[in-house]
């Protein structure tokens, strides 16, 4: 494997298009202000210190851009991932912008690949921190500009970025993730383990950690397994685990620690939809201070829990297990 080290005064963007192998970069401790697309496979990004090795940029929603169109959420990411088997590892990846209730979505980290492993990294943005491809089928209609002529595509979006075909499955070990509403969104299988969610105070003064868009064809979506949701200046009682992107999203919740501020109920519908009668969530030994799920919520029995940590055990041995 080829290895690279860089520091902050390094094109670390140029560097990372010009890897045609399987590659390790080091990153020196230091503030890298850039806007990434890591796109070749079997890529390892190391930081030299989690706290202070930061990838950071500033883009939002409704900020114009070059063609004359908004952004939109997904071209607002400070890095964004298509390669196969890419490893960030050890540094910490932000998008600046603290006031979404007036900028719009920031997303810090957009993973669009099949394959993907992050360790301990820090994820820090406010509203859609963080992207789990593949989009919902509807929006890579929408975004691809898709008509009866095949070869029309009006550019919105790369296609590396937008399509994805098969099965995705990513796995987020020791990180954390921070934001206010929906800061981790997708129809991505991925694991968060070992993972501190903190929900940041939000002028809107309502948050959602977890915005899953599953298939209802995936078997599994999102699970978050020995986790804690942690309080960063969020509302008592504001804050709900999840509430589902599109109509079958799968988020199961278990052996997690849930801080004052995640509401009783633990789940919300998403607005005047009927997404309570179709969302597929769970959760099996929560602690919290008290503790009311909504009734379209399932409890899970010790053998269900087991059955689903297994099924993603398995997949992490697969990927990721050295």
């Amino acid at each position: 494997m080829k290895i690279i080290r860089v520091t902050p005064d390094d094109d670390l963007q140029s560097i990372l298009a010009e890897i045609s192998q399987p590659t390790t970069i080091y990153l020196k401790k230091g503030v890298y202000d850039c806007k990434l697309i890591i796109a070749a496979d079997d890529v390892k990004l190391i930081g030299e210190e989690r706290e202070t090795t930061i990838i950071r940029y500033g883009d939002y929603a409704k900020k114009a851009h070059a063609d004359g169109r908004e952004y939109n959420t997904f071209r607002t990411f400070t890095v964004c991932v298509t390669g196969e088997r890419v490893v960030i590892e050890n540094l910490t990846i932000a998008n600046t912008n603290d006031s979404p209730e007036l900028v719009g979505q920031c997303v810090a980290l957009s993973v669009n690949a099949r394959l993907f492993h992050a360790v301990n990294v820090d994820l820090r943005s406010t509203q859609d921190t963080l992207f789990t491809a593949p989009f919902p089928d509807d929006l890579v209609i929408r975004y691809a500009g898709l008509t009866d002529d095949k070869t029309y595509y009006d550019g919105f979006i790369p296609r590396d970025q937008l399509y994805m075909e098969g099965n995705s499955f990513h796995y987020y070990e020791n990180c954390a993730v921070y934001g206010t509403v929906d800061f981790i969104f997708g129809g991505a299988q991925a694991l968060f383990e070992n993972c501190r969610l903190v929900s940041l105070n939000d002028k809107r003064k309502l948050g959602f950690v977890a915005a899953p868009s599953h298939s209802l064809r995936q078997e599994y979506g999102y699970l978050f397994h020995n986790c804690v949701f942690a309080n960063g200046g969020a509302e008592d009682k504001g804050v709900y685990l999840a509430r589902p992107w599109r109509d079958f999203g799968r988020c199961d919740f278990i052996n997690c620690r849930l801080e004052s501020h995640i509401s009783p109920a633990l789940f919300d519908k998403w607005n005047d939809t009927y997404r309570d009668k179709t969302a597929r969530f769970g959760y099996y030994n929560l602690t919290a201070e008290s503790l009311t799920p909504v009734p379209w919520a399932k409890q899970h029995t010790t053998e269900r829990a087991s059955e689903i940590i297994n099924a993603f055990t398995a997949l992490k041995k697969k990927y990721f297990d050295e």
